[in-house]
């Protein structure tokens, strides 16, 4: 315990010893999408404008975690391009020293528009959520008919330098289970990241059910149907929880993703700051902590780092999905940030 307090004078480092580098921040519960794992068709009770973080809060917040350790920084929602001044907001955050690692989770209806934008801001790549390539399907899940904006702005994100360009598929069963390897097959002719996301359990409309979800395992078994799975063992790119495979020749490739059936904890390098200025220890717990009210009240960069020690000693060895203790956050994925 001694030698962990020691690096925790330095560096956030959890009560397990696992180094924390990676801050993952929502700038918005706002979203143009309705995306049916993600909240009710009505959409949800939206934060008051008063208690979104403004972006100097932010990036003060992030100045004070870098001096600590983190190098990474991940934008999320809602959905982070609907927000004024973002680009701006990348620019000042990719200029913190420390800060070497920077890239947005978008639902890509906007990202055509603004691709040349983010990557001269110094956005490093982008991770784009989609989860069907049929219109009817597409327009079914996220109850809304943009698919033609989002394939037009991974073309957009490829072009602009936003590399790798990765695509989030969560995978349901009896629901777009038959589309993987359609997504299996993008990897081939085009260089994207294509990720396959084990259904996750959050308190939505629909409700989780955990039969709907297919494993990661299976998910490898139907992509082999393509041709033999090569493992990627090199870094570039910021994998992540990510186990990565691709098709021999093919220009991308593909990452497998299970935080159900298989789960990464052990290797969790992150918190995550709502956009309402809550510090989260896990994605799948509800135990936040609050750091709005020390950034506006007055109080000293210490007091700042303090709380972010505080979160990180706080955070669980793991999460319980599969066992009888789990319980689902009380916040839909939109209030948690993507």
């Amino acid at each position: 315990m001694d030698e962990m307090t020691k690096d925790s004078d330095n560096m956030l480092v959890d009560g397990y010893r696992r180094k924390i580098d990676y801050l993952r921040i929502s700038i918005t519960d706002r979203c143009n999408l309705r995306c049916v794992y993600c909240m009710p068709a009505e959409g949800i009770d939206l934060i008051k404008s008063a208690n979104i973080l403004r972006y100097e809060e932010i990036i003060r917040l992030v100045r004070i975690a870098a001096r600590r350790g983190v190098s990474k920084v991940r934008v999320t929602g809602g959905e982070p391009l609907v927000r004024k001044g973002i680009i701006d907001f990348l620019s000042e955050l990719n200029s913190i020293e420390g800060v070497n690692d920077l890239s947005l989770t978008t639902n890509g209806v906007l990202l055509a528009k603004m691709a040349g934008e983010l990557a001269a801001s110094g956005l490093k790549r982008v991770n784009v959520s989609l989860d069907s390539l049929k219109p009817d399907r597409f327009e079914k899940m996220t109850r809304g008919d943009n698919l033609g904006d989002v394939l037009n702005g991974l073309k957009a994100a490829e072009g602009a330098g936003l590399s790798p360009v990765k695509i989030n598929m969560v995978v349901i069963k009896d629901f777009n289970e038959d589309e993987i390897i359609d997504f299996a097959r993008m990897s081939i002719d085009n260089p994207y990241h294509v990720r396959f996301i084990e259904y996750m359990p959050f308190d939505t409309e629909a409700g989780w059910q955990k039969d709907k979800c297919i494993s990661a395992a299976e998910i490898k078994n139907i992509c082999s149907e393509v041709a033999p799975l090569v493992p990627v063992s090199d870094t570039k790119g910021g994998a992540g929880p990510a186990r990565r495979f691709k098709y021999a020749h093919a220009k991308g490739e593909i990452g497998l993703i299970s935080p159900v059936s298989d789960h990464f904890c052990g290797s969790c390098n992150r918190l995550r700051l709502t956009a309402d200025g809550k510090l989260r220890t896990c994605l799948f717990s509800d135990k936040e902590i609050d750091v709005r009210t020390s950034l506006r009240d007055g109080s000293e960069d210490s007091v700042i780092e303090k709380i972010l020690f505080q979160a990180a000693i706080e955070k669980p060895e793991r999460h319980y999905i599969n066992e009888n203790v789990f319980k689902r956050c009380s916040r839909t994925m939109s209030l948690i940030g993507g």
